[in-house]
């Protein structure tokens, strides 16, 4: 598909920790959904976005971070290389780390908006992490970050405690969920067949 008549603009945007070990190769093999997409042969080559004023895709060595910032044109069909990138940056992630995905519709004409029209803009917020706790340890400090911040509009930080804890409960919850249905299906364990009590993964720190 020509970059001059693909229906969106996808924006990409999020910075994942890596772990100490991982190498150059590595980083450019899980970014291949992206930089293939963008019709590039190789990561360096992919990595400037079509926006001369956002640095792409950057790693930092030093910090061990991998920086998005990176635009491309493309269609519906770019959803199947995110997830791609994801399930491949997961084997190399640190820590749990948040992707943001912005698709504007470059079709969309305000003027129409009269007639009835709606634009087919999107916003994804997709993760990755070395495993479920890590992720979920995501996704909880966002939603405490964006509940607190909405509340405080009308209460003060100092009254929210009780709301970060109800917060934690459900991720806990979330978590222990995930952790049982990984033992459903499991050979028995220990004496007479009885199996483990224990979790499977670490549970998401809970941040007060």
């Amino acid at each position: 598909m020509s970059s001059y008549n693909a229906p969106f603009e996808i924006h990409v945007h999020g910075d994942v920790p890596l772990r100490a070990d991982v190498r150059f190769e590595q980083i450019q093999e899980a970014l291949k959904p992206l930089w293939k997409y963008a019709g590039a042969r190789s990561l360096a080559d992919g990595a400037a976005s079509v926006y001369e004023d956002e640095p792409g895709i950057e790693f930092d060595a030093r910090e061990r971070l991998l920086r998005i910032c990176w635009t491309v044109h493309g269609d519906e069909d770019f959803r199947q290389s995110l997830d791609e990138m994801c399930m491949n940056l997961n084997d190399l992630a640190e820590q749990g780390a948040a992707l943001e995905i912005s698709f504007y519709d470059t079709e969309f004409d305000e003027e129409e908006e009269d007639d009835g029209t709606e634009s087919r803009d999107d916003f994804v917020m997709l993760f990755v992490g070395p495993n479920p706790a890590a992720i979920m340890q995501v996704q909880r400090d966002l939603l405490v970050q964006d509940v607190v911040q909405m509340m405080e509009r009308h209460f003060d930080g100092s009254e929210l405690g009780g709301v970060v804890a109800e917060i934690d409960k459900l991720f806990s919850q979330r978590f222990d969920a995930l952790v049982n249905s990984l033992e459903i299906g499991k050979p028995p364990r220990g004496p007479g067949g009885a199996g483990s009590s224990g979790h499977g993964g670490r549970r998401p720190r809970h941040l007060h």
